[in-house]
């Protein structure tokens, strides 16, 4: 198990997920999930941004382009958050290239439209 990525605050990040998911139950808005999951990750001292502006480059050219992570903790895991049924093949293509685009090694996919409980899905590049 020690050859797990960012083993300790992944754990921290799933325990403030899961309270959330348990405080909130399923059924809100993606930004009701993103205010509760900042105000549990301050009271964790969880360090985050939120909606950090990360640009893109096209063969070593920057793009106008830009996107913004749900969050981003521990200045190194990037988490995209959902609210649907089911996570699809479009929602993990988004947090892979977003991955490629920071050079960041690990992503969660959270989906809090799932009950009883979020699911998290594990995305190391």
């Amino acid at each position: 198990m020690d050859d797990v990525l960012f083993r300790d605050e992944v754990f921290a990040i799933q325990g403030a997920i899961f309270d959330v998911n348990r405080e909130m139950g399923s059924g809100f808005l993606e930004a009701v999930y993103q205010e509760c999951l900042a105000k549990e990750f301050e009271l964790r001292n969880i360090p985050f941004s939120q909606h950090k502006t990360v640009s893109l480059t096209y063969k070593g050219q920057a793009l106008t382009q830009t996107y913004q992570p749900d969050f981003i903790c521990y200045e190194a895991i990037i988490l995209e958050l959902k609210v649907c049924q089911e996570i699809s093949s479009a929602h993990r293509a988004q947090i892979l290239n977003y991955l490629k685009a920071t050079k960041l090694r690990l992503g969660l996919l959270i989906n809090f439209g799932t009950h009883p409980k979020a699911q998290i899905e594990r995305f190391v590049l």
